[in-house]
């Protein structure tokens, strides 16, 4: 028997989600070895997105059953209302098993997701709205240009070749700062990224009021909703990897795959060893103190300094040899 009713029958009104979710995906499982700084990248990563968004969004984080350290971190966000909905997974799921929860469950129109050592600069989701608005058939947009597989963005070639009024550009538009800025936080040798950047080239197009790089990519990127959600469920055996079926799924819907013209995100990897100040001159003047109503926490700046030890363990074969190592250790207390 029931005493008494609900108070909840009497609130005649309750908030509504904003157009924009933000959705961050954060797998921290310790604080050493190779995920030593991950968790001050995490809090990097967030609080750029904070200082520099000001638009309105909802801030959606799914934890992949992180370490305690990062679980307390979010926790204490969630209730300063930094973060607006927090799932904490009791077990990792994979990059595929979130992105089938956000895909579906996101209550915002537009998706922004992003894993969780990226960096935000000024006008990062401007001027990534501008290319999802002025672009037909979008698929997906990543705020920085890349030299992506032409693979995953076939259907965007064809369109671009097929369309009138459509201006397609070849040639090397992105300087090698910017690509070796992106190439160094995978872990990519300067020689061989060197190889890539001169054997490759940029495909730019303009159209409708509205300019983009072909291609995109799955660590950062803003699509619709609705896009997203008609995906096949990601069904992945591994916790990383096989994330190209992000790709090659909308590629094969004939979705547009598209990057901004300006580096906008940077992928900070799992250190905080480069420098993270160096904005874009055009949006560099001014970041706005605004944001979605949260009082976020400051961003500090961290310095990064480099002994003996750092050059030593960045000597090729010495770090060839401490990698293997490690992935051997890894594989051996965390691989099934």
């Amino acid at each position: 028997m029931r005493v008494g009713q609900n108070p909840a029958k009497f609130i005649d009104h309750v908030s509504q989600p904003q157009a924009i979710t933000v959705a961050v995906i954060v797998y921290i499982p310790f604080l050493h070895g190779y995920y030593a700084q991950s968790l001050e990248v995490l809090k990097t990563c967030l609080e750029s997105l904070w200082q520099n968004t000001p638009q309105r969004y909802d801030l959606l984080v799914f934890d992949n059953a992180s370490c305690p350290e990062v679980r307390t971190y979010l926790q204490e966000m969630h209730e300063q209302e930094c973060i607006q909905y927090l799932v904490l997974s009791g077990k990792n799921v994979g990059k595929g098993g979130g992105w089938n929860l956000i895909f579906q469950g996101a209550p915002g129109r537009i998706i922004a997701y992003a894993d969780s050592d990226v960096y935000f600069y000024p006008g990062w989701l401007e001027k990534s709205l501008e290319i999802l608005e002025k672009f037909p058939k979008v698929g997906m947009v990543t705020s920085r240009p890349l030299r992506t597989p032409e693979i995953y963005y076939s259907a965007t070639q064809a369109w671009a070749e097929q369309t009138p009024g459509v201006i397609l550009e070849r040639g090397s538009f992105m300087s090698w700062e910017n690509y070796k800025e992106h190439t160094d936080s995978l872990g990519i040798p300067t020689d061989q990224a060197q190889v890539l950047f001169d054997s490759t080239f940029d495909q730019r197009i303009s159209y409708n009021g509205g300019q983009a790089q072909m291609g995109a990519a799955h660590f950062q990127f803003i699509a619709y909703k609705t896009v997203l959600s008609a995906l096949d469920s990601f069904k992945m055996d591994r916790p990383m990897g096989q994330v190209r079926s992000l790709d090659s799924q909308l590629n094969e819907a004939g979705y547009l795959r598209l990057s901004t013209m300006e580096r906008l995100v940077k992928h900070m990897g799992n250190s905080l060893d480069n420098p993270l100040d160096n904005q874009p001159a055009s949006l560099s003047k001014q970041a706005s103190n605004q944001n979605s109503g949260v009082n976020a926490p400051q961003l500090s700046r961290r310095s990064s300094r480099r002994g003996i030890g750092w050059r030593l363990r960045n000597v090729p074969p010495i770090r060839r040899g401490l990698l293997w190592l490690y992935d051997r250790i890894f594989r051996l207390y965390y691989s099934g």
